[in-house]
């Protein structure tokens, strides 16, 4: 992401990258529309985002890296699965000299839209009291 751009879309986000950068994103917005095809699509932070009954997945891309938003929870959830990531709180690093990992990517969407569901139903049986 550069300097002060404001993005309405995420076709605008995925559009100022070069060729080969638009392709992994453009993989990227699938797989987690296939993985959450009820997830609405928006730009939070700047980030290409999918809500599904809250946050559920941001991403971006960088000079080195695919940025992948997808909660603390999923990081600590998967966390021997991205043993190989440089990952922080909510977020990992994929290398972009790497291979990105798709199918993990698919398994930690997956996970969040659960994790929201649960929410979602948990907040209804908490207002019904």
């Amino acid at each position: 992401m550069e300097g002060t751009n404001t993005f309405h879309s995420i076709d605008e986000y995925i559009i100022q990258f070069p060729e080969e950068i638009q392709e992994i994103l453009l993989k990227l917005r699938k797989v987690i529309k296939d993985a959450a095809p009820d997830a609405e699509e928006k730009i939070s932070y700047q980030m290409p985002t999918f809500v599904l009954y809250g946050n559920l997945v941001h991403f971006a891309a960088y000079k080195k890296h695919i940025g992948f938003y997808p909660t603390p929870s999923a990081i600590t959830a998967f966390e021997a699965e991205l043993i190989e990531y440089k990952c922080s709180k909510g977020a990992v690093q994929f290398p972009l000299n790497k291979s990105i990992p798709y199918e993990l990517i698919t398994e930690m969407v997956i996970f969040r839209v659960e994790e929201n569901k649960k929410k979602k139903a948990e907040g209804k049986l908490k207002k019904k009291k």
